[in-house]
């Protein structure tokens, strides 16, 4: 292991903690300092636009490891404190108040901070979800039965709407895309999942842009879009994708584009690694880089990146996973192993679409590229292997597009 004194963890949510946790594990006894902007304890963000939206959890149980497994860690836990630079030569990372954390080590996991309208944003009632304080938020005001519309219908604003409608409420779905997950997992499995929205009462409005947001006396009132529908709306939820949090870090030389831009190893710097969400790294599958906003993601770079950081020099590994991510939405639980991108060809292999349960593969260039199961946990996992293989993959019922 390299002489390694102190390490810093810049982002305190699922890929800072975990970092943390596989830097003990891995026999690191050295300081090791995680920084977090929330005031919160390091908590899990996918249950924010299910369980703790809709009412069924309280905030204590998203948490991802209780006072003692902190304190176990042995860390100089800096909450509510926002890093405001870097400087890779000085190795040091400055702080909003003013302090500056040397590393020999750092892993940057700051996450995403949430794309925003060009308008309507200052008004009351439009709201946006990344945080736990924005799922607390929101979730008083849907206490109040408001109409409600959700922009961007991606997995986050698909799941809000689904959550709203479970609560009862009057909700309507817009997106520019033909369908609801479109770009996810492309049109077809989107089309399903238009048709389970329609199911329960969400009012879909695909194919349609926003062109601006109404309001009296400072609140929200309609949504317009641009085909001159006029959306009455009391709530506004925006979620039209994220953009890294890497705002801090100009000016540090670190290579910056969608995310950090990292090696294969995770590496962006000497002594510098990032991970999860912010990650930006050369995909093997492709031939191009990739970022994944999937929290399974989050855990296994995080521990890739402090193995790698870790290493002796000649020892790093490759970071090649095999990308894992799902939504729950009313009582689809729809999950995917690989790539699902929208001009990949759809194959059913196993059940029936008709009956909402099935799994599906996507070929792409001769190749299968990705697996997804619709309530069909058991059986995707028998084709996780077939990613990556080519020729003919014996089908079930075969139901689907050809």
């Amino acid at each position: 292991m390299p002489a390694m004194d102190r390490i810093v963890l810049v982002g305190a949510s699922a890929a800072g903690l975990t970092a943390a946790d596989a830097l003990r594990r891995e026999g690191y006894t050295g300081s090791l300092t995680l920084v977090g902007d929330e005031l919160w304890a390091p908590y899990d963000r996918p249950p924010l636009s299910k369980q703790v939206l809709a009412g069924a959890w309280e905030p204590e149980r998203t948490v991802l490891r209780q006072e003692d497994g902190i304190r176990g860690l042995h860390l100089d836990l800096r909450l509510g404190c926002r890093a405001t630079g870097l400087d890779p030569a000085a190795r040091t990372v400055t702080l909003a108040d003013g302090d500056r954390l040397r590393y020999d080590g750092l892993l940057l996991a700051t996450g995403l901070r949430p794309r925003r309208l060009p308008f309507g944003h200052d008004l009351a009632g439009v709201h946006v979800l990344r945080t736990l304080d924005d799922a607390l938020t929101l979730r008083t005001q849907l206490c109040a039965g408001p109409r409600v519309v959700v922009i961007g219908a991606g997995f986050l604003g698909s799941e809000i709407a689904a959550t709203a409608r479970g609560l009862g409420l009057d909700v309507a779905l817009v997106d520019t895309e033909p369908t609801p997950l479109a770009r996810q997992v492309g049109t077809w499995v989107g089309g399903l999942v238009a048709d389970l929205h329609r199911d329960h009462g969400v009012r879909l409005h695909l194919g349609r842009g926003v062109t601006g947001v109404t309001g009296e006396h400072g609140r929200v009132t309609a949504v317009d879009l641009d085909d001159g529908t006029r959306l009455p709306a009391d709530v506004v939820v925006v979620a039209i994708g994220s953009v890294p949090a890497v705002d801090w870090l100009a000016g540090s030389g670190l290579p910056l584009g969608d995310g950090v831009r990292c090696d294969s190893h995770c590496r962006a710097a000497p002594g510098v690694y990032a991970a999860g969400d912010v990650a930006n790294w050369p995909d093997p599958a492709t031939g191009g880089r990739v970022r994944l906003e999937q929290r399974m993601n989050a855990t296994e770079q995080s521990r890739a990146a402090v193995r790698n950081l870790l290493a002796e020099p000649g020892d790093a590994v490759p970071y090649t996973p095999v990308p894992f991510g799902w939504t729950d939405q009313y009582d689809a639980k729809i999950q995917f192993h690989g790539r699902c991108p929208a001009e990949a060809r759809v194959e059913c292999v196993d059940g029936d679409p008709r009956d909402r349960r099935f799994v599906a593969l996507y070929h792409l260039g001769g190749r299968v590229v990705g697996a997804l199961g619709w309530n069909s946990a058991r059986a995707l996992r028998q084709y996780r292997a077939h990613i990556g293989t080519t020729g003919a993959v014996t089908a079930g019922q075969g139901v689907g597009p050809a």
